[in-house]
């Protein structure tokens, strides 16, 4: 499992175009809207406010590059030869998320420094801890893309990921305001775990742990969930 997790790494590694925007974009974007706060304030995009629901947003790309990935190796038969070997439906899943993980640790410290630079104002200790309560998210959308990527096809990814990374920018209240969507959707938003992450991020950067387990558990509880249907779905690749 270690070693096929070192090829998906060189892998990925292979295309660093897709890493460079991956960190780049929510990095433009919170630039962009914090600049646009100094002009016009508004309290969603202080940078304190905006920082963790940009790094969640950074997140979404996760699922897309996972899914491609795995997608590619289906296109080559890569995944019918690996079958010949002894990976278990868990190798294949671990080998595929592991290298996957410290692109979200990155994306998250980049965003940081760079809302640092800006105006971020905080502990380190609360830094350091906002980051730690946002990988269960960063590791649900990693698990999530490797569903995907069992189940569909390359282009299929495309539309599907498409779809999704709207839906997180809209229902996860990364840069709207939910009350404005309504209850029925403030309802829905709140019933995924995106809103939970960036809420509990938001709170412990001011030093807020109140509402740590309001919160805290319904992004383990997804990241859970994303595991078992990503075996659910290696398995049945494993099956055919």
């Amino acid at each position: 499992m270690l070693n096929f997790a070192v090829r998906n790494r060189k892998e990925i590694l292979r295309d660093p175009l897709s890493i460079i925007l991956g960190i780049a974009l929510p990095i433009i974007f919170l630039i962009v809207f914090t600049t646009i706060e100094k002009n016009a304030p508004l309290d969603i995009f202080k940078v304190n406010h905006f920082t963790p629901g940009i790094i969640v947003f950074g997140f979404a790309f996760l699922t897309m590059f996972s899914a491609l990935l795995i997608a590619k190796d289906k296109q080559t038969t890569l995944l019918v030869r690996l079958l010949a070997s002894p990976l278990k439906v868990a190798d294949y899943v671990l080998g595929y998320a592991i290298p996957m993980v410290p692109l979200a640790v990155l994306q998250a410290v980049f965003c940081y420094l760079v809302a640092m630079a800006v105006g971020l104002s905080t502990e380190w200790i609360d830094l350091f801890m906002s980051i730690i309560v946002l990988l269960p998210i960063a590791i649900m959308s990693i698990f999530f893309g490797l569903f995907l990527g069992a189940l569909f096809t390359d282009k299929q990814i495309q539309g599907i990921g498409t779809i999704y990374i709207f839906l997180v920018s809209s229902l996860s209240g990364a840069w709207i305001d939910l009350t404005l969507l309504g209850q029925t959707f403030e309802k829905i938003s709140y019933a995924l775990p995106f809103i939970h992450a960036i809420e509990l991020s938001r709170d412990i950067l001011t030093g807020h742990y109140t509402a740590f387990s309001e919160h805290f558990w319904w992004t383990i509880g997804y990241a859970v969930l994303s595991l078992i249907i990503a075996i659910l779905a290696f398995t049945k690749i494993c099956k055919r």
